[in-house]
């Protein structure tokens, strides 16, 4: 059974930072590409940042970039996204998601598996 558990949310000021954690179990890690997903109230999910097998290769939405960096330690079998300079706009459910394959991909039906979300609000 595949689990994937997020961890790290909370209440932060603007331009304060936050780190994210999601452990894996039940999948063969390495052989997955990992993302990070969000959604606000009212709004669709959005993807936020993905990272291939090894971490050479990672790929941001344009709204984060320069801010938030996604990394995986494969022998923890964990992905983070570390997020500086928050902005209220970030606030949201932030979700990972695993992907089987190479592939890079940023829309949420190619995932085949999802945590559960942590809460993060950014207030002004």
């Amino acid at each position: 059974q595949v689990q994937l558990v997020e961890s790290g949310g909370g209440l932060v000021q603007a331009g304060e930072f936050l780190r994210l954690s999601c452990a894996a179990s039940g999948l063969t890690f390495r052989t997955h590409a990992m993302g990070w997903f969000r959604q606000a109230p009212g709004k669709e999910r959005e993807f936020v940042a993905h990272i291939n097998w090894s971490g050479r290769t990672t790929f941001y939405a344009d709204s984060v970039k320069g801010r938030f960096t996604i990394s995986r330690d494969n022998p923890k079998n964990t992905i983070y996204l570390q997020m500086n300079n928050l902005k209220p706009e970030d606030t949201a459910v932030y979700y990972c998601a695993a992907k089987y394959g190479l592939n890079l991909r940023t829309a949420p039906k190619e995932y085949d598996y999802w945590g559960q979300g942590t809460q993060v609000t950014v207030s002004s």
